[in-house]
């Protein structure tokens, strides 16, 4: 873990550049997160200039929240252009099982650009996964209990990396799975913090030999800052300012004494 832990000067060294195609309720704090954790924002809804603003980026997140009929092939064309110049992709599936216009459009996504990760909520996971789901519009309902075999199985059904946040959060390659303990139940009062992971580990796959490690990394960074955020039980606009602060003082040795990680190896 000692290793995965120097991406967060890394990242700072290297200040990425993270492009991104998301929603129109977080694009702010998406911005501020990935400012914060030190890589660099960009935000589009323009087809004209992809081709020149992925070929300048370090690593595109594309994010299907706010579902707008006219950008739907844009998300498309940046996905296959990001596999054009070999860049990095990210895909969130928000609320994929809330409606047949996610689910389908989701499926195209997935059938014409190459991703390296695919983060969502447990619900998300699940449902890629071909499970019903408990949900209630983007919202996911976590009963607790262990879809480790699920993340595995969609990893390797999607060859990719896949992050399922949840009480627990789990990242899997389909061969290595990370447990991740680290949690605070605020964050689901903050509207985006899903979406603000996903910038994170967008941040962090520039700077990564290993994919994995990427998104360990970015799942870390929010998990361990919600939980220090908590520490005195703020109320909830205390908490986001104090999950800004904590994501904006990351550093390694705050990594190495809170973080609380299970690896499991599949034989």
């Amino acid at each position: 873990m000692v290793k995965i832990f120097d991406l967060i000067d890394k990242v700072k060294d290297i200040n990425p550049l993270i492009l991104h195609y998301t929603n129109n309720v977080t694009i702010t704090d998406c911005a501020n997160a990935t400012l914060a954790i030190g890589a660099s924002p960009l935000m589009s809804f323009s087809y004209e200039e992809v081709d020149d603003i992925v070929k300048v980026s370090s690593a595109v997140v594309i994010n299907i929240g706010t579902m707008n009929s006219q950008i739907l092939d844009l998300f498309v064309l940046a996905g296959k252009t990001a596999n054009k110049y070999n860049k990095p992709v990210i895909l969130d599936p928000v609320g994929v099982f809330a409606t047949k216009a996610r689910s389908e459009f989701t499926n195209k996504l997935l059938n014409e650009v190459k991703f390296d990760v695919i983060r969502g909520n447990i619900s998300e996971i699940q449902f890629l996964g071909g499970l019903d789901v408990n949900g209630k519009g983007v919202d996911s309902f976590d009963d607790g209990s262990d879809s480790t075999h699920i993340v595995e199985s969609v990893a390797k059904k999607l060859e990719c990396v896949v992050v399922a946040s949840g009480k627990i959060d789990l990242i899997s390659d389909g061969e290595t799975t990370y447990k991740i303990q680290n949690v605070s139940s605020k964050l689901k009062f903050i509207t985006g913090t899903g979406c603000m992971s996903t910038s994170l580990i967008g941040s962090f796959l520039p700077c990564a030999d290993n994919i994995i490690d990427a998104a360990v990394m970015g799942t870390l960074a929010m998990s361990i800052s919600g939980e220090i955020a908590d520490k005195e039980n703020p109320a909830i606009g205390t908490y986001k300012t104090l999950l800004f602060d904590n994501l904006f003082l990351l550093n390694k040795e705050t990594l190495e004494t809170y973080a609380r990680v299970d690896i499991k190896g599949i034989n």
